[in-house]
């Protein structure tokens, strides 16, 4: 009997088998599980085996984070990072702080500031001015969908009351149209694209920066949301490709090549070559990035009815489609026919049937193909579509975390939403009660990249250590086992790994041990469990230790 190269014996191990979900004990030879089991696994030990006792530690297929921007997260995190707090005091510090430790810096630039910190949402270039007053500041929010400048960058720039917004975004603006310091989706390149690029080298070094941070959280893969450049910020597929050839990506990634709104279908053949050129390893770019819409919070998510205003009262406005729908179902049964999954941002409810039409008109036209499209976000799903992603094979990509009472909720999306668009937010459990696929993700560095994290909200509709004894929706929970399997089998699925996600003799021993066992531990302390040790392969890619 050949023996196994790495036994954990102990358990618990959760395998994500519906036929044999729990077992003490797990074999891996080479990169692959040869054996799951109890006492037998043990007859697999040989003098050369490592083996790892889990003494009640709780063993898991890998994390994989079905939507994520590594590299822009790592790069931020080598930046002016103002994740982790709302203050706006502190905000101001860590700037001045940082722009004092990089005095030739032409530009202060990183990002994380929360919408809630600020009346309205909306902080304003004098509060930059006081703090860095001589140089162009460049700080995009934590969704990544409006960015806070100062009135140096609005200068460099060229902005003044009398600039137009753009057709995709908007310049926030004073009393009297002048810029008040906030650019919204599409305006925010108006100010990005001065910003010096970053190199080669600082994109695989974030890349490197965040693999690091990911494998130290159990995930084991993931699908990068967009590569290509986008309202000023460069591109990173090089990163990956670098990483690939030299060894040093030790995750599994497939990217999303980003569809570029302002162009149609002739972008398609630039597509198919980007696809080949940047497949390598455990790299492979067979995705393609459609953003439908913006944010609920600056009113450019789609809806099918309009915003209310802060009175209650409706408005004209039901934000924006960023690609034509009728061109959106053409593109996207293209696509499909060239086997590219499509992967969509659509939070609104009009964003997500407009991509839901797309994929039907590619179902129609192309017949059942293996592309597994999938809608992340969902944020607002009008009641009719739900049964559609079943009935349509579209896989619905969650991201948990957001599905929660806080300040952002409360504040800036209730009340505009109104009561039964509100109730009609993040349904989970409408989702999975229909028979859809469900995938997790965490939009890093959006919010945060810990799956712990997001499944503690997935189950409690609340988030981890609050003093809110609120639940969000409470019917829409998610139990233990499904909100694991979606950030397990659900995200493989996603990414082509048929091969991972569950702990099957065969599969990849793509692995995760954490330092509890939270199915046996209340629901309200999923959050305060940890990843201790990540396995990618069979290869130790992380140690708490």
């Amino acid at each position: 009997m050949t023996k196994a190269d790495l036994v954990f014996v102990q358990g618990p191990v959760h395998t994500g088998d519906p036929a044999r979900t729990r077992v003490s004990g797990l074999a891996v030879t080479g990169e692959r599980i040869s054996a799951v089991g109890h006492d037998e696994v043990r007859e697999l030990i040989g003098p050369r085996t490592e083996v790892v006792d889990l003494s009640g530690k709780l063993l898991l297929p890998g994390f994989q984070d079905a939507h994520v921007h590594a590299v822009y997260g790592g790069l931020e995190l080598g930046e002016c990072d103002l994740t982790g707090t709302v203050g706006v005091d502190e905000y101001l510090r860590r700037i001045r702080e940082y722009a004092d430790a990089h005095p030739d810096s032409p530009w202060i630039t990183g990002g994380g500031w929360s919408m809630e910190s600020f009346e309205g949402g909306l902080p304003t270039r004098q509060l930059l001015d006081s703090v860095v007053p001589d140089r162009p500041v460049y700080l995009p929010n934590r969704d990544h969908h409006g960015a806070w400048v100062n009135t140096r960058a609005l200068e460099l720039a060229g902005l003044s009351r009398d600039t137009p917004d753009p057709a995709d975004g908007r310049i926030e603006r004073g009393s009297d149209g002048t810029p008040s310091g906030v650019l919204q989706e599409g305006a925010t390149a108006l100010v990005a694209r001065l910003v010096p690029d970053k190199t080669a080298g600082d994109r695989l070094a974030g890349l490197l920066r965040a693999q690091r941070l990911l494998h130290s959280l159990g995930i084991t893969g993931w699908q990068d949301a967009l590569l290509g450049t986008f309202n000023g910020q460069s591109d990173p597929s090089d990163a990956y490709l670098t990483a690939a050839r030299e060894g040093t990506l030790t995750a599994r990634v497939v990217g999303a090549l980003w569809w570029d709104r302002a162009r149609g279908a002739d972008q398609i053949p630039e597509l198919v070559s980007r696809r080949a050129e940047l497949t390598h390893g455990r790299f492979r770019a067979g995705s393609v990035k459609i953003m439908q819409d913006g944010i609920a919070e600056n009113f450019t998510a789609a809806m099918t009815s309009p915003y209310l205003d802060s009175c209650g009262c409706v408005t004209a406005n039901s934000g924006l489609s960023f690609v034509d729908p009728v061109e959106l179902r053409s593109h996207v049964t293209a696509l499909d026919a060239l086997d590219f999954q499509v992967h969509f941002h659509a939070l609104g409810d009009r964003a997500v049937r407009e991509a839901l039409d797309a994929v039907e008109a590619a179902r129609t036209a192309n017949g059942r193909r293996a592309t597994r499209h999938h809608l992340a976000h969902l944020q607002v799903i009008h009641p009719e579509d739900i049964a559609r992603f079943a009935r349509l094979g579209a896989i619905a990509n969650i991201q948990p975390l957001w599905a929660a009472h806080e300040p952002q909720m409360d504040e800036l999306t209730i009340p505009f939403l109104g009561p039964e668009r509100a109730a009609w937010q993040y349904p989970f459990g409408s989702l999975l009660r229909a028979g859809a696929t469900l995938a997790a993700g965490s939009d890093w560095p959006v919010s945060s990249p810990d799956p712990i994290a997001g499944i503690h909200v997935a189950v409690n509709r609340m988030v981890p250590e609050t003093t809110d004894d609120r639940v969000f929706l409470p019917e829409q929970r998610l139990d233990l086992s499904t909100a694991v399997a979606a950030y397990t089998a659900g995200s493989a699925h996603v990414n082509g790994l048929d091969e991972a996600g569950s702990l099957r003799p065969g599969n990849l021993a793509d692995l995760v041990v954490l330092d509890r066992d939270i199915f046996t531990a209340p629901a309200e302390e999923i959050g305060t469990a940890r990843a201790v040790q990540t396995y990618v392969g069979g290869e130790l890619v992380h140690s708490a230790s």
